[in-house]
């Protein structure tokens, strides 16, 4: 017997408006014309697998509210299980009936690309640490990996730090807010004093910090004083056993909730939607810096009302990682540097400019990613301000929610960047600085190459 007919012109037309698009923005992103998009939302035709599946796509978390809950959450797994660059593309109606008539099966596909995909992240992880030397982890390595694990997302704080948020009746006071627990707010004027320090009951913020960064301080410590039972129970729950460990846990749970406070979850998603995660007007929008408001965005993976899944990171000028997060199939090294080819390295030269790149992972997935370069100031001639570069991203069928991609043609060709050199497999890369460590190399003396060998 063949499923009943869904007519959903409501709802579909909810979520238009919820997204902030009009009916021709609208068809543009499901692939539909616009009269067929306006027959749909007047109730005249019922939803296709294919227009389900297009929605899964690109509206995930409203998909559930539109079609049936269980069905919906499989089609977007199965999709993104099938979407995989090493299987050949399958017409999304196909996706879509198998994820309705099949479930059994469809259920085995999204099990087995999810093992794929942790074997690939252990392979990873196996030979970073052969590189490394198989070295113990270091306390800020291993709590680095624990928010890995973790997702980024850790739904008590988070939800905490919103509730605080919207009791406020206006923007939240933060001095206000501290002194309810008994803690008042100095100004250090000394541009060589730390960051921020508690000495007794004052908070002593650095008086060179910008507006922004002293709200995270006081965010901060707020966090900390509100959340303290949360905060102990995650990190006694965390499996971390070195003391340095646990406490840098504590103090990077207590920066997760500032974040979430300053930029509480539904109302940062839906205002990032809205301005399609444009960073500068976000930033504006909750009074935060550029780099606190990208860190945020990667965070977004509240179950049922996930955000649009970016990667994250900063980069020293060194090409250090010093930050990493990723919610795609994107992963950063561990260990070392980024991909030299990687547009995040020139952004770290560059100032308080935005570049975009259109790049391809050696396994065929492109990517949008926006980099800028950032200075912060030290507040004083005499000492050098900190430079670094921070970048984020979404994997290319995103793009239409992310209005960065309006500056590069990704119908051509993308910049071909990898992991590292360490891990990356491509055979003709003239920035490579180190062969892969899973391929021998062939060294030929009569022949010059820009790298002395070339991959057996």
């Amino acid at each position: 017997m063949p499923p009943p007919r869904l007519y959903a012109g409501d709802s579909l037309r909810a979520l238009r408006r919820a997204a902030g698009l009009n009916q021709r923005a609208m068809a543009a992103r499901l692939g539909l014309s616009v009269s067929y998009l306006s027959q749909l939302e007047g109730g005249e035709r019922p939803l296709t697998a294919a227009v389900i599946a297009a929605i899964g796509r690109h509206f995930p978390q409203a998909l559930a509210g539109i079609a049936d809950g269980d069905t919906a959450r499989r089609l977007v797994a199965l999709g993104e299980a099938l979407a995989d660059p090493s299987l050949p593309p399958l017409p999304a109606e196909t996706t879509a009936r198998l994820a309705e008539d099949r479930p059994d099966i469809a259920d085995r596909l999204i099990a087995l690309h999810a093992a794929k995909r942790l074997a690939e992240e252990r392979l990873a992880l196996a030979e970073e640490t052969l590189v490394a030397g198989g070295a113990a982890r270091l306390p800020w390595e291993a709590v680095r990996d624990w928010f890995h694990a973790a997702g980024n997302y850790l739904d008590p704080l988070d939800r905490a730090a919103e509730a605080l948020a919207a009791a406020a009746t206006a923007p939240l006071d933060l001095t206000d807010a501290l002194a309810r627990h008994g803690i008042n707010v100095a100004t250090d004027p000394d541009a060589d004093a730390p960051i921020a320090r508690l000495d007794g009951a004052t908070l002593i913020v650095n008086g060179a910090l910008p507006p922004e960064s002293r709200r995270f301080q006081m965010a901060h410590r707020l966090a900390t004083r509100a959340f303290s039972q949360a905060i102990a129970a995650v990190v006694d729950s965390s499996g971390l056993d070195a003391t340095e460990a646990r406490r840098l846990l504590a103090i990077g749970l207590a920066n997760y909730a500032a974040g979430a406070m300053l930029m509480p979850y539904a109302a940062f998603r839906t205002t990032a939607r809205r301005l399609r995660h444009d960073i500068d007007q976000l930033s504006r929008y909750f009074g935060v810096s550029f780099e606190q408001a990208c860190h945020r965005l990667s965070t977004l993976q509240r179950p049922g009302a996930e955000g649009v899944p970016f990667f994250f990171c900063r980069v020293d000028m060194a090409g250090n990682i010093t930050k990493r997060h990723s919610a795609t199939r994107l992963q950063f090294a561990r260990f070392g540097g980024a991909c030299p080819l990687w547009h995040v390295h020139e952004a770290a030269a560059i100032p308080d400019r935005i570049l975009v790149q259109h790049a391809e992972t050696p396994d065929g997935v492109r990517y949008v990613s926006m980099a800028k370069g950032l200075v912060k100031p030290s507040g004083r001639f005499a000492r050098a301000p900190r430079r670094y570069a921070v970048v984020l991203g979404c994997e290319a069928v995103h793009a239409a929610d992310f209005v960065y991609a309006d500056a590069v043609d990704r119908t051509g060709p993308a910049t071909p960047i990898g992991i590292s050199c360490r891990l990356c497999p491509r055979p003709d890369c003239d920035q490579r600085a180190f062969p892969p460590t899973d391929r021998r190399i062939a060294v030929e003396p009569d022949t010059r190459r820009i790298v002395p060998y070339r991959l057996a």
